[in-house]
């Protein structure tokens, strides 16, 4: 999923407190889902950060001077968008709660 996919979900930007007997429903142990959100967040996290290193290399050039770097809006704008979008955590938890997020168990195989 692209950054902007995730801007459309409605994700809440604000922690809030969750059930936790609700997350046990597909692995029937929350340690279990929880490592699976984590591992997600990470992924998540990393596809993120990829995407805007290779939005943000079309703005840069070579011979920038400091004061163009600080004065190009375009990556500014970028930034912003990145900064505004849910943590990879809270995305992770939607995915995991809407049954986005593909698993397989190794200790039942």
């Amino acid at each position: 999923m692209k950054a902007a996919d995730y801007k459309k979900l409605k994700i809440d930007l604000f922690a809030k407190t969750k059930d936790i007997r609700k997350y046990d429903k597909d692995t029937n142990n929350y340690y279990k889902s929880i490592v699976i959100m984590s591992k997600r967040a990470d992924q998540i996290a990393a596809d993120l950060k990829q995407e805007f290193q290779e939005s943000s290399q079309q703005f840069s050039s070579s011979n920038d001077t400091l004061e163009e770097v600080y004065e190009n809006r375009e990556q500014i704008e970028l930034s912003k968008f990145y900064e505004q979008l849910p943590k990879p955590t809270q995305m992770a938890l939607y995915e995991f709660e809407n049954d986005q997020v593909y698993f397989k168990d190794a200790d039942s195989e």
